[in-house]
């Protein structure tokens, strides 16, 4: 009888018809894509000529962009549905980007929010992967986690049309992204919470400026990017004028549950690379599986994946029904990215001076463990916020049962 794999879900933690879809995924992501990393992450022409080639298996084998809308060409998978194959997917970096995945969050706050032209215009386009759109929050000087300090200001001009002065970074895909939503004050001053709106900026708009290249750690993807006097249509708001943060609160929260699906499948792939080491290496003492001490890092890595897991599906069927989720996305964003930290950081072990270097994705998955307790709000931030809210609870019910 074959061995179960031991870091792979179990029943329970993903939707009961999953299974299948997840493993076309899985197997996709480990033969077409992963071989192909080393091109994808040098950039440039051949970098292109190899996510087209990629992109174009993808549709063939029906795994194309399985949550985006059916109606515009996607799979038109539910969140809950789509949870396993995020997984599978986010093994690699490059996997939502090939799987035609990666706009999920665009696509979902145009079509809700977006004017009927503009979705006309732009949405089955970002689905074909034939434009690529991207998310400009965070300000230089700025603190992320305190968007009413936003510096970024959006004039509505008699025409109708908005002039938009400013500047953003860590901006992830901004260096290739023809259509950027900005986060920008329309109304009020510093520190207000209302007045803040989001304007849909294509890139190839006089005085727009992609800055520079800001690599986290070392790896490339997010950007700085300048807005001078860029004249945008009225009907590139995207909702109501000054209802930023609701919509942004909507991105986020899903954002992150994606961010915690791709990082499971991201600790996953160290925790194979760990167990294949230990059981493949062999020094003058036998193999390294045979050291309590590896056997440590082993049981350590398995017991954060297993109890970081249905935290992070428990986030996903609440989103997926409609529910308030700021606790458990709270609780799987911290728990993700310290797993993920974790479980790299052990395989690197497990490995010695070949996990330091370029033969193996392991600095890799370290550095996006490392940099995922910061991207999409610190640590800090989530866990005062889950605290306060759960103590705030308390409070009302100590309050009522008065």
């Amino acid at each position: 009888m074959p061995s179960r794999d031991r870091s792979a879900p179990v029943r329970g933690q993903e939707a009961p018809d999953a299974g299948p879809l997840r493993e076309r995924v899985e197997e996709f992501t480990r033969s077409r894509v992963l071989p192909e990393e080393p091109v994808l992450d040098a950039g440039g022409p051949a970098a292109a000529a190899v996510r087209a080639r990629l992109r174009r298996a993808a549709r063939e084998a029906g795994l194309w962009a399985l949550p985006l809308p059916a109606e515009l060409g996607g799979g038109g998978l539910t969140l809950a549905q789509y949870a396993g194959a995020a997984e599978a997917e986010g093994a690699s970096d490059h996997g939502p980007a090939v799987l035609g995945s990666a706009p999920l969050l665009d696509v979902r706050m145009l079509a809700r929010y977006g004017d009927p032209v503009v979705r006309e215009r732009y949405l089955e386009q970002i689905v074909a992967g034939e434009l690529r759109a991207c998310y400009a929050m965070t300000e230089p000087d700025v603190p992320g986690t305190d968007p009413f300090l936003t510096g970024t200001r959006a004039r509505q001009q008699a025409d109708g049309s908005w002039c938009i002065t400013g500047r953003k970074w860590f901006t992830s895909g901004a260096a290739d992204a023809d259509l950027v939503t900005v986060l920008a004050r329309t109304d009020g001053g510093d520190g207000d919470r209302e007045g803040l709106s989001l304007l849909l900026v294509p890139t190839a708009s006089p005085g727009f400026r992609f800055v520079r290249e800001l690599p986290v750690l070392g790896a490339a993807g997010q950007g700085e990017i300048e807005l001078d006097r860029v004249v945008v249509p009225g009907h590139h708001l995207l909702g109501e004028r000054g209802q930023a943060l609701a919509i942004a609160g909507e991105r986020l929260q899903l954002g992150r549950t994606l961010r915690c699906l791709r990082w499971l499948g991201q600790a996953r792939r160290a925790f194979d690379l760990m167990c294949g080491r230990a059981v493949a290496r062999t020094g003058s003492r036998g193999p390294l599986a045979g050291h309590q001490l590896v056997q440590q890092h082993v049981f350590d890595a398995l017991l954060a994946l297993r109890t970081t897991r249905p935290l992070v599906y428990e986030a996903v069927a609440l989103l997926d029904a409609g529910q308030d989720a700021h606790t458990e996305v709270g609780l799987a964003k911290v728990a993700a990215a310290r797993m993920l930290q974790q479980v790299a950081d052990a395989a690197i072990q497990v490995h010695g001076a070949a996990g330091l270097g370029p033969d193996t994705p392991l600095p890799a998955l370290f550095r996006t463990g490392r940099a995922a307790r910061i991207l999409d709000g610190p640590d800090e931030l989530h866990i005062t916020s889950v605290a306060r809210r759960v103590l705030r609870e308390y409070e009302q019910r100590t309050t009522a049962s008065c």
